[in-house]
């Protein structure tokens, strides 16, 4: 049976030009080029409520079709079953003779 091999740790040794991520011991990197935005030109938010208030109703109020009449059918069901159950389990259904238990 053969023993494993011996795991070094995998940090670079010192012939690399990165030594380890954050190591600021190393030499500046070349061939990087930063870029920067004016700071006037840095209003990604601007005027962005106020836009949205006057867009975002007309957006709305054309979907409004889509989605308000499947919510009311749905309400619609919801309430009917809500009642109807709570008649089914009352003393006037058991009356009535609609038990269905």
């Amino acid at each position: 049976m053969r023993p494993t091999e011996i795991r070094h740790s995998e940090m670079p040794g010192p012939k690399v030009y990165n030594l380890w991520w954050g190591d600021k011991g190393v030499q500046k990197q070349k061939g990087i080029v930063t870029y920067s935005l004016s700071p006037f030109r840095q209003r990604a938010a601007h005027k962005m409520i106020t836009n949205w208030i006057f867009n975002g109703y007309r957006r709305l109020s054309s979907q409004a079709v889509y989605w308000v009449i499947p919510f009311a059918l749905g309400y619609g069901t919801y309430s009917w079953a809500k009642r109807y159950d709570a008649w089914q389990n009352s003393k006037a259904a058991h009356v009535a003779g609609h038990h269905e238990h």
